[in-house]
């Protein structure tokens, strides 16, 4: 369900795309050194831009430093780490186990029942670093499993479980913008997960399985419409946050890049040779 949060790159300032490309290195650098290689194969765009936003946000004393990797063996690039990316790739590893053990219950897919045991000891060790938020996610995934489970055709229902779940990451701390955080990624959450459905109806059809817009009129400008709006509410609480730092690599994002897999009808790939 995740990765529909990208950059849209030909419309992309030079500058600014090495800059989100600094970020997305740093995540995967704090991946690797928190959780191991295995931690690093959960990397995902949708957690680098929330990096990115909190960073410019609070505007936080980082690190920027140039590395090679195993991607990019030979030539040095640069790399942005702080304490917003460090808590990404807590949330990062935290998501994925939860996905995996959610897709080997909808589709019994057994290779991701073997990396969420792989991840389960990592996965613990955020609980318990953030217990309340861990908790409030874990509670939101098992409304939406129960929903998913008795074949649920509300998608305002299916979809908000999704979207408290993105709120809770969005809510880094409690102060004067967590309001707009919160929204933000309520909406944002909505987006994605009727996105999701959306890319994936045919292939749930195929296979009898549930699909939140089984009960909607599945076709491409009924879809549209509906993530129109989710995407309007979304950058309005955005509009509301005082941010100059990243704001035309966020603005790309949410005014351009979400839109991509809609497009393409699919998850964009991650590209390596780009970033």
């Amino acid at each position: 369900m995740f990765g529909y949060v990208v950059i849209n790159k030909p419309e992309l300032k030079f500058k600014d795309y090495e800059l989100y490309r600094s970020y997305y290195c740093g995540l995967c650098r704090d991946l690797k050194e928190d959780y191991g290689f295995r931690g690093q194969m959960t990397l995902n765009y949708d957690l680098t831009f929330l990096a990115i936003l909190l960073d410019g946000l609070y505007e936080d004393n980082t690190v920027v430093e140039e590395c090679r990797c195993v991607v990019h063996p030979f030539t040095k690039h640069m790399t942005r780490r702080n304490e917003y990316t460090d808590y990404a790739a807590d949330m990062n590893i935290l998501l994925t186990y939860y996905q995996c053990l959610d897709d080997f219950k909808d589709e019994k897919n057994k290779k991701k029942k073997r990396f969420a045991k792989k991840l389960k000891s990592r996965a613990k060790k955020v609980m318990e670093k953030y217990p309340e938020k861990s908790k409030r996610i874990e509670d939101e995934l098992k409304k939406l499993g129960a929903y998913e489970s008795d074949g649920e055709e509300n998608i305002d229902l299916t979809s908000g479980c999704f979207g408290r779940i993105m709120s809770e990451l969005f809510l880094y701390k409690r102060d004067e913008w967590q309001e707009y955080l919160e929204r933000m990624g309520f909406f944002l959450g909505k987006y994605i997960y009727i996105l999701d459905a959306y890319c994936d109806y045919n292939k749930d059809m195929e296979k009898n399985m549930f699909n939140a817009l089984k009960g909607v009129e599945n076709d491409p400008k009924t879809i549209k419409d509906m993530l129109t709006l989710m995407m309007s509410e979304c950058t309005k609480n955005y509009e509301m946050l005082p941010i100059v730092e990243n704001n035309d690599i966020l603005q790309n994002i949410l005014y351009s890049g979400v839109w991509t897999g809609f497009e393409l009808g699919s998850v964009p790939k991650r590209d390596t040779d780009q970033v």
